[in-house]
């Protein structure tokens, strides 16, 4: 079991930026892969974007490729979103997650969730 903590969320205005940090706690952290997620109000939790056990892969949901990036620091125990040129459907509270295997999108592939951070873009 990983133990994680979300943070660095707040409101900022479209086109802006926003880092994004997880905090973990536990002996896997090291040796899985993580994962974010966000669900805005009435939708679903859809997944955002994931990366590998030693930070050598990445994969992004197609809605954010190309303005989120994904990274993590082993050492630390940390796992980074940074977001830019963000938008107002970028809106929703973010959730870190532990993959159960490297490729898969689907929330039920992910266990050990954070509490979530919430991010509100404006326009």
């Amino acid at each position: 079991q990983v133990q994680l903590v979300e943070s660095g969320g707040g409101l900022v205005q479209a086109g802006g930026s926003l880092r994004l940090s997880c905090a973990a706690s536990g002996r896997t952290f090291s040796t899985s892969t993580m994962g974010w997620f966000r669900q805005a109000p009435g939708k679903e939790r859809e997944f955002v974007a994931a990366i590998s056990w030693s930070g050598g892969l990445t994969y992004y949901a197609d809605s954010v490729k190309g303005r989120f990036t994904i990274s993590r620091d082993n050492g630390k125990n940390t796992v980074n979103l940074e977001m830019n040129r963000l938008k107002p459907e970028d809106t929703a509270v973010y959730y870190c997650a532990r993959g159960r295997g490297y490729g898969s999108r689907r929330v039920a592939d992910f266990d050990s969730w954070g509490q979530g951070t919430q991010v509100t873009i404006s326009s």
